[in-house]
Parts: C-alpha cells; sequence; structure tokens
C-alpha cells in the first residue's frame, strides 16, 4: 500500500495534465531543469571556495608558492605569452575600429 504503482502515476499524469493544460507542462518542467541546474551550479561553486580558502590557509604548497619557489621562470613564459595575446587583442581593436570610422564616413 505505501508505494506507488503504474496506475497511481497515469492518475497523478492525468491530473495534472488537467490542471495545468498539455502547454504549460513541458514549459514548467524545462523551468524547473534550469532551476536545478542553477542551483547546482552555485552549490558547488561554494564548495568549491570553501575548499580553496581552507586548503590554502593550511596547505603551504599551494600553486602561487610553487611559482614563486620555481625562480619565476613560469611566470615569466607565461607573462611573455599574456604579453603576446594582448597585443594580438590591441591589434584586433584597433582594426575593428578603424573599420567601423570608415562604415561612419561612408554613411556620413
Amino acid at each position: 500500500m505505501g508505494s506507488l504503482s503504474p496506475w497511481h502515476l497515469a492518475i497523478l499524469l492525468a491530473v495534472m495534465i488537467l490542471l495545468f493544460g498539455a502547454k504549460k507542462l513541458p514549459d514548467a518542467a524545462r523551468g524547473l531543469g534550469r532551476s536545478l541546474k542553477i542551483l547546482k551550479a552555485e552549490t558547488k561553486g561554494l564548495r568549491e571556495e570553501e575548499d580553496e580558502s581552507g586548503s590554502r590557509a593550511s596547505d603551504a604548497t599551494s600553486p602561487d608558492s610553487k611559482q614563486l619557489t620555481d625562480g619565476g621562470t613560469s611566470t615569466a613564459a607565461q607573462s611573455t605569452t599574456d604579453d603576446q595575446k594582448v597585443a594580438e587583442l590591441q591589434q584586433q581593436l584597433d582594426e575593428l575600429k578603424r573599420q567601423q570610422d570608415q562604415t561612419h564616413k561612408n554613411a556620413s
């Protein structure tokens, strides 16, 4: 008597369709799924923040301290690649600005 039989589920489904309509049920299910996905991502983020704050306070071999003990070789290589990326992005921005100026001049 305590378990749900397939007939119970079918009756429950029929009542839900009668109450809410066939068009609203998929939208409600989608909304519920999105809400659960957001909730899951937020709780995962909170757990990661707790782990990071707890491990950084108790662990002296964090990635930041490892970079400092390497003699700065990994950070120097990383900074040059970052500088290259910044330079490439700046060139792209300059090109887009030139294109935008040309379209404004042509429109005038």
